[in-house]
C-alpha cells in the first residue's frame, strides 16, 4: 500500500497518544511489534465506545478499521510495548509479562472539563519478549467472549476494561484443535496490576533496592490516585484507595452473580476495573460453590470465595508496599495489617448495602444479614436462578400470582415460590419493607434499577460464539443488543431473560490462551 494511503488510514482513526508508561525505566517493559496478519477482517467494532473515546472513525471503511485494529498499521504516536509483571497464579508466584498483548499507547481526550486517559492494547497481536515460547496469538471465540462479557459488565455499571474491536486475522491458531485467529483491541484505565508491583518488589529484593518499586508506585499514584499525595502517608493512602475500589468491585460482582474464574494477582487491576475475561461467566442457579473454569479443580475462585481471594491478593499487594509504609519493619507490618482489616470491613459493608438494595431496602437493620442468608439458603435449596429470583421478588410485591406467568416455566423459581419456608420469609421481608414506609411502586422501581433482567447467560453466549466458526453474526448482534439495556424487560429481550435450559452436564469455560 502506498505510504500516503497508509498515513490517511491511521490519521482517520484520530487517536491522540500521550504515552507516560514508556518513560518509566525499561525494566518495566520491552519494545514489541504486532505481527503481520494474512487477511484482517473486521468482525465487530464498538462505535458507542469509540464515541466515548472521542476518536474519529467516520471516514474509515471496515477494511481500514481491520488494518488498524489488527496491528497492521500503527496509529501515529503509538509506541508499542509489552509490559512486564509477575503474579500469584492459583497461589504460586511466577514472573510473567504480556505474552500475547501489545500496548500501543495511552489515548487522551477531554470530556466535560476532565482530561481522560486510556490504554489502547492489542490482544493476540503476536509473540513478545514475555511469550515464553508461545505464539502470542489468540483464537476468535475467546476474543468474542471478552467483547461480550466486558460490554455486559459495562452496561451493568460495573467498572471494567472495554472492548473496542475484534478483527479476524485470516490465520489459524493451533491449540488442542485448529482455530480461527483474531486480535481484540482492549481499552483500560491502565494495565497496572497487583502483579506489576510484585514484579518491581521482586527485582528490588534481588538487588536490595526499593527504587524500582518506589518509581512504579509514584507513577501509579500520579496516574490514578493523585489525591493520596495530600495524605500524611501517601503510600498507605494509596493502598487504602486501591482496596476501596476492589471492595466496591467485588461487591458488584457478587450482586449480579458474576464469577471471574481466574483471580490471580496479575488479573487484579489497581484501577478497580474488571480485567481479563477467560473462564468467566454469570451464575444461573444459585450455588455459592459455583465454579465454571475447567482448570479450577479445587474451587479456589468459586463465587463465594471471591471476597476472600480479593483479600488474599491485597495481602500480597500490601507486602510489596511495606518498605514504603514505614522504614520501621514493625510499624510497617502494623500498618499493613490495619489496612487489610479496613478492606474486610469495607467489603462486608459494600456487599451488605448492595444486597439490601436488591431487596428494595434503604435503611440498615441488624437483622438484614440473617434475612439475606435465609433467602440465599432457600435459593440454593431449590436451585433457583440467581438473576431471575430478584426480578421475580419485585413482581411479587404487586401479588405473588404475578410471578407464575413470567417464571412458571423455571423449575427452580417455581419450587422456591411455592415452598412454605419461602412464604414465611416473604412475609418477614414485606414487614421489613412496610416499616420503611416506602410506596410499593417505589420499591419495585428501586429493585428493578439494580437487579438486571438480562445478563450474558451462558447458553446465549455459546450461541453467539458459534460465529467464530459459522460466520453467522446474527446471534452475536442480538445478544449484544439485549445486553445494552440490562434492566429493562421487553418482548424483544424476553428470550435472553430465560434461565438456563436443563442440562445433565455442568457448564465449563476455558482460559482461551
Amino acid at each position: 500500500m502506498p505510504r500516503s494511503t497508509e498515513a490517511a488510514i491511521t490519521q482517520s482513526i484520530g487517536f491522540h497518544f500521550d504515552n507516560t508508561y514508556t518513560k518509566l525505566p525499561e525494566l518495566f517493559f520491552q519494545p514489541a511489534k504486532p505481527a503481520n496478519v494474512a487477511s484482517p477482517q473486521l468482525v465487530i467494532f464498538n462505535r458507542a465506545l469509540a464515541d466515548v473515546l472521542a476518536i474519529n472513525y467516520s471516514n474509515a471503511s471496515d477494511a481500514e478499521l481491520a488494518q488498524n485494529f489488527s496491528g497492521a498499521h500503527l496509529p501515529a504516536g503509538a509506541e508499542p510495548i509489552a509490559q512486564a509483571y509477575a503474579g500469584h497464579q492459583f497461589g504460586h508466584f511466577t514472573l510473567l509479562g504480556d505474552g500475547r498483548a501489545i500496548l500501543l499507547g495511552e489515548h487522551t481526550a477531554t470530556n466535560a472539563h476532565t482530561s481522560l486517559r486510556w490504554d489502547i492494547q492489542l490482544k493476540g497481536a503476536g509473540a513478545t519478549a514475555y511469550s515464553r515460547r508461545g505464539d502470542g496469538k489468540a483464537a476468535l471465540a475467546p476474543m468474542l467472549r471478552e467483547y461480550i462479557i466486558s460490554e455486559a459488565l459495562a452496561a451493568l455499571g460495573i467498572p471494567t476494561t472495554r472492548s473496542l474491536a475484534v478483527v479476524a486475522t485470516g490465520e489459524s491458531v493451533y491449540r488442542e484443535t485448529v482455530l480461527p485467529g483474531a486480535v481484540l483491541t482492549r481499552v483500560a484505565a491502565s494495565h497496572l496490576r497487583v502483579g506489576t508491583f510484585e514484579y518491581a518488589a521482586a527485582l528490588g529484593s534481588e538487588q536490595n533496592d526499593i527504587a524500582p518499586l518506589k518509581i512504579l508506585v509514584d507513577y501509579a499514584i500520579q496516574r490514578h490516585y493523585v489525591g493520596c499525595l495530600a495524605e500524611e502517608n501517601p503510600y498507605r493512602a494509596f493502598f487504602d484507595a486501591v482496596a476501596e475500589r476492589q471492595a466496591q468491585l467485588i461487591a458488584r460482582w457478587q450482586g449480579v452473580g458474576f464469577i471471574h474464574g481466574v483471580m490471580n494477582t496479575d488479573n487484579m487491576a489497581i484501577s478497580g476495573e474488571s480485567i481479563d475475561f477467560g473462564p468467566c461467566a454469570f451464575m444461573d442457579a444459585y450455588n455459592p460453590a459455583t465454579v465454571f473454569s475447567s482448570i479450577d479443580t479445587h474451587g479456589r475462585y468459586a463465587y463465594a470465595n471471591q471476597p476472600r481471594i480479593a483479600a488474599w491478593n491485597l495481602a500480597r499487594f500490601a507486602e510489596t508496599l511495606l518498605a514504603l509504609f514505614s522504614p520501621d519493619e514493625t510499624e510497617a507490618l502494623a500498618l499493613g495489617k490495619a489496612a487489610l482489616e479496613r478492606f474486610h470491613e469495607r467489603m462486608n459493608l459494600h456487599w451488605l448495602n448492595g444486597m439490601r438494595n436488591k431487596l428494595g431496602l434503604t435503611a440498615a437493620h441488624e437483622s438484614d444479614f440473617e434475612l439475606l442468608q435465609a433467602l440465599f439458603n432457600l435459593m440454593h435449596q431449590h436451585a433457583a436462578d440467581f438473576t431471575n429470583t430478584f426480578r421475580a421478588l419485585a413482581h411479587s410485591l404487586s401479588g405473588l400470582a404475578n410471578v407464575a406467568p413470567l417464571y412458571g416455566n423455571e423449575p427452580g423459581i417455581h419450587a422456591l415460590f411455592i415452598a412454605m419456608e419461602f412464604h414465611s420469609w416473604h412475609e418477614r421481608w414485606q414487614t421489613r419493607l412496610k416499616a420503611e414506609g416506602q410506596p410499593i411502586d417505589t420499591v419495585i422501581e428501586t429493585m428493578n434499577a439494580v437487579n438486571p433482567a438480562v445478563i450474558a447467560r451462558n447458553h446465549n453466549v455459546e450461541a453467539a460464539l458459534a460465529a467464530a466458526t459459522t460466520g453467522d453474526l446474527v446471534p452475536l448482534d442480538a445478544l449484544l443488543t439485549a445486553l445494552r439495556e440490562p434492566f429493562v424487560e421487553t418482548e424483544a429481550n424476553r428470550g435472553f431473560r430465560e434461565g438456563a435450559p436443563p442440562s445433565g452436564t455442568p457448564y465449563r469455560t476455558f482460559c482461551g490462551t
